[in-house]
């Protein structure tokens, strides 16, 4: 069983920063994947970020490229999305994710889902 716990979303403004944590207890394994997925309010799920077990890889939707960074803490099972220049379209429930590799959980989805964390950015 593994258990994702995410953690420090919150309110902010357009414009402002914020990081994301998602720590994974249970069946831990570095080998892999972990990621980021978000459903803003009327909207299906979207892919956000993905990173593969090393870190050696990342991927990213284009709507968030160049503004949101994922990266991962294997010796504390943890994985961060740091986002910068919020825009008010980033609003939604922020999930993390695992699976087995990158590009899968990416296309079909991941074996894992955390509960969420809510993201709002004001205008």
């Amino acid at each position: 069983q593994v258990l994702l716990v995410e953690s420090g979303g919150g309110l902010v403004q357009a414009g402002d920063s914020l990081r994301l944590s998602c720590t994974a207890s249970g069946h831990t394994e570095s080998t892999y994947a972990m990621g980021w997925f978000r459903r803003a309010p009327g909207k299906e799920r979207e892919f956000v970020a993905a990173i593969s077990g090393s870190g050696g890889s990342t991927y990213y939707a284009n709507s968030v490229q160049g503004r949101f960074t994922i990266s991962r803490d294997n010796a504390k099972n943890t994985v961060y999305l740091q986002m910068s220049s919020l825009k008010p379209e980033d609003t939604a429930v922020y999930y993390c994710a695992k699976g087995p590799d990158a590009v899968v959980l990416i296309t079909s989805g991941p074996d894992y889902w955390g509960q969420g964390t809510r993201v709002t950015v004001s205008s």
